[in-house]
């Protein structure tokens, strides 16, 4: 078994966000730069929060990621469950112990006495009233009740849960990978409650157990966990497992794009950008959020472009395969400050990948986005349209829009241009042109542009005043790719039937 042993730990309490994409990035790239094994977790202790139809939303954002799972999931492994929910019985043997070895109480403090000791901390001048050593023994808690009463609370079925002892005094010290040494005072933290009497466990218990269980090497989370580390630190020296205690890294936050505050679903649909992997559609209101891969990017970009959002390999090189990023990586040169999320960016690194797409690879990838447009192509065509169309585009889905005249007179025209360049002459100059294309035996970019030009060259004309009208018969546009192999592309019959329906069109 690998010495470097990485977790994905994610809740399935909603979609997976692409900052959490990030971070399970981050593992599996660094424990594959070490040769080591990338593991599943599902965390699902919070069934409060628990969102049907999210855990199985993980797997396939990861699979269509690019990322593959060692352990965890449909792959299994000789170190599970590896879902929270199928460990409970061990959450609790392990709290008991905690308890029994002075570590941990039973605190059976009703709501009510809870809000009351909130209030009158909140009084005394707290900001943030703490359950800590200075109140436990004043609660009601096991650390005030003999042993019996202890049992007879528990046998008649009282509210309780566990707490940990934090420690009155001293310093939690740790290092961390990416911030360095951290410290943290015992006496500013509190009694946190690592076991509830439904038998379930908190994010803390939970965490430190499965992660000694499962031999976890490395702990790559996001600096919201930063704060509890002081926790689990503890909790491993509680358990005299520090010699196991895995070693810790808190990646940076991804930034709104404008820079101030975590980017947020709400952000997404604020600015018509995806924050998910994948599309989602909430089980409650409906809504629908749409992801990186029905906005039409590639999974290479998206992992490309998440990747250096925090991470910096300290060359020049921007575009990176998933075995170049592996070769690359360390956790060393991922930053402290947060990362501006720039879809600008994004979409510059999805065009770069739809440039190194053979037509047939692009032809593969659009396929979906034309069905869904209603669309009518074939597949001949649509590899033509591909080679010709894909500098063109930032992404898959825009393709069916921007070449849509290819395989559907139902396009617009751009009638302030035609307007524009629509002259007194410009009926006879198509009418004779007409004759001219009409006369080709082979249809042929090369034809095309040769009896084109000679036309021009030989009736007096400019290219300005003839080649615009012949792009708005065929297309509609200004702005459509190559206008040779455009017309190669729609064929002799469509060309003449378009420059004819131009003639006769209402120009005012």
């Amino acid at each position: 078994m690998s010495t470097t042993r990485v977790r994905f730990a994610p809740s399935p309490t909603g979609p997976l966000h692409i900052g959490g994409l990030r971070t399970a990035l981050y593992n599996y790239l660094f424990t594959k730069s070490l040769g080591g094994s990338f593991i599943l977790r599902i965390e699902d202790t919070d069934r409060n929060r628990y969102v049907s139809g999210a855990e199985q939303y993980i797997l396939d954002a990861l699979n269509w990621s690019g990322i593959k799972i060692d352990e965890g999931g449909k792959a299994g492994g000789l170190l599970g469950p590896y879902k929270q929910s199928e460990r409970l019985s061990t959450y609790r043997v392990k709290a008991e112990d905690l308890v029994n070895r002075g570590c941990a109480y039973y605190a059976f403090d009703t709501e009510e006495e809870l809000e009351h000791m909130r209030a009158k901390r909140t009084e005394a001048g707290e900001h943030s009233p703490r359950y800590d050593y200075s109140i436990r023994e004043k609660m009601h808690t096991s650390l005030n009740l003999s042993k019996t009463e202890v049992q007879e609370k528990l046998a008649a079925g009282n509210p309780w849960v566990i707490r940990f002892k934090t420690p009155e005094s001293g310093t939690v010290v740790f290092t961390d990978l990416i911030r360095g040494e951290i410290r943290f005072e015992c006496n500013q933290l509190d009694d946190k409650v690592l076991l509830k009497s439904d038998g379930w466990p908190t994010y803390h218990l939970a965490n430190v157990v499965d992660d000694q269980y499962m031999q976890i090497s490395h702990v790559i989370r996001g600096e919201e966990w930063l704060s509890s580390t002081a926790l689990h630190v503890l909790l491993y020296q509680a358990f005299k497992w520090e010699k196991d205690m895995p070693q810790f890294a808190h990646l940076p936050l991804i930034l709104k794009p404008e820079g101030k505050g975590k980017l947020s679903k709400r952000d997404g649909a604020r600015l018509g950008m995806p924050v998910f992997p994948m599309e989602w559609k909430e089980p409650d209101t409906g809504d629908l959020f749409l992801g990186f891969k029905e906005m039409g990017f590639l999974p290479e970009a998206m992992i490309n472009f998440i990747a250096l959002l925090g991470w910096n390999p300290g060359i020049e090189q921007e575009i990176f395969s998933m075995e170049e990023l592996i070769g690359k990586f360390s956790i060393e040169k991922v930053g402290k400050a947060g990362a501006r999320f720039d879809f600008d960016k994004a979409k510059w690194f999805n065009h770069q990948y739809i440039q190194k797409l053979s037509q047939e690879e692009l032809a593969k990838e659009v396929l979906s986005f034309f069905e869904k447009s209603d669309i009518k192509t074939d597949n001949i065509k649509l590899i033509q349209v591909c080679g010709l169309m894909k500098e063109r585009i930032q992404l898959l889905s825009e393709l069916p829009g921007k070449s849509q005249f290819f395989f559907s007179d139902d396009f617009k025209m751009d009638t302030k241009q035609l307007r524009n360049r629509w002259k007194e002459d410009s009926e006879e100059i198509l009418t004779n042109l007409l004759d001219v294309l009409s006369g080709l035996v082979e249809f042929k970019t090369e034809e095309i542009e040769s009896v084109v030009k000679t036309f021009i060259s030989e009736k007096g004309l400019s290219f300005g005043k003839v080649l615009p009208l012949l792009r708005l018969a065929s297309s509609g546009t200004m702005e459509g790719p190559d206008l040779f192999p455009t017309l190669e592309i729609l064929g002799s019959e469509k060309v003449i039937e378009r420059i004819t329906n131009l003639i006769k069109m209402d120009k005012n």
